[in-house]
């Protein structure tokens, strides 16, 4: 029976995008590992078919939850990108906002309607 050797789990704790990148790809090198396994399996003559049947239905879940681990990633720094940008727009929107002095810009305390 063959043997399946790597991780499947990875840490989502990271802060900044470079982590994130560089556990994406260290997950599809392990996704590329399990589909030469698959492959391999196909030319292995030393397991029945039902052990074959088996090992593809396992290397085929361990894809899956791996791709899984792939798109939760992705939308944590797609939520994070969301997050930054709202914060910058919020921090220009504040920049640019300015408050009411009374003079060219009246309050609602201090304004003058003139009529001519």
């Amino acid at each position: 029976m063959t043997t399946i050797s790597g991780s499947t789990s990875a840490g989502l704790s990271s802060s900044d995008s470079s982590g994130s990148t560089s556990q994406i790809a260290s997950l599809n090198k392990q996704i590329t590992q399990l589909q030469n396994q698959l492959k391999s399996l196909g030319t292995d003559g030393s397991l029945t078919d039902e052990q074959k049947s088996e090992e593809q239905t396992l290397i085929e879940s361990q894809i899956q939850m791996i791709e899984s681990q792939i798109a939760q990633i992705e939308q944590q720094q797609a939520e994070k990108a969301t997050e930054k940008q709202n914060a910058q727009k919020e921090s220009t929107t504040a920049a640019t906002t300015k408050a009411a002095d009374g003079v060219n810009r009246p309050t609602a305390t201090n304004s003058l309607n003139v009529y001519i």
